[in-house]
C-alpha cells in the first residue's frame, strides 16, 4: 500500500482544508493499568466481574476454525497540519501487510 507523504485533508483545529504531513507510527497495545482499561474498571466495581470464578465454565473448544494471528497489522497514520502544526489520527486503520510512504 502506497501513501502520500503530503495530502489535503480537514483540520479539525483549524476547521478547514489544509495540506497535511504523513507520518505511521507503530501500534501500542492498551496497558491494563490505563484509567479506562475493564481491569482497573472490574477492581473498582464498574464495569461487569470476572467471569464465573472457575465455577461453571464449559469445556474448551477444540476446533475453532480461526485460529493463530493476523495475517497484516492496521496501519496507524498520523496527520501534522502545516498550519498549525497540530497533529490528529486517523479514524480507523485498514489492513496492510507493507506500508510504504511516496
Amino acid at each position: 500500500m502506497k501513501v502520500p507523504k503530503a495530502t489535503n485533508r480537514h483540520c479539525p483545529f483549524c476547521k478547514k482544508h489544509t495540506e497535511h504531513k504523513v507520518t505511521q507510527t507503530k501500534r501500542k497495545n492498551p496497558s491494563s493499568l490505563k484509567f479506562g482499561s475493564k481491569y482497573r474498571a472490574r477492581s473498582r466495581g464498574q464495569a461487569r466481574g470476572f467471569g464465573s470464578l472457575g465455577r461453571y465454565s464449559k469445556p474448551a473448544i477444540s476446533k475453532f476454525k480461526m485460529t493463530g494471528r493476523k495475517q497484516s497489522k492496521k496501519t496507524d497514520f498520523r496527520y501534522e497540519c502545516k498550519e498549525c502544526k497540530k497533529i490528529h489520527v486517523q479514524k480507523k486503520g485498514i489492513r496492510a501487510k507493507k506500508v510504504e510512504l511516496v
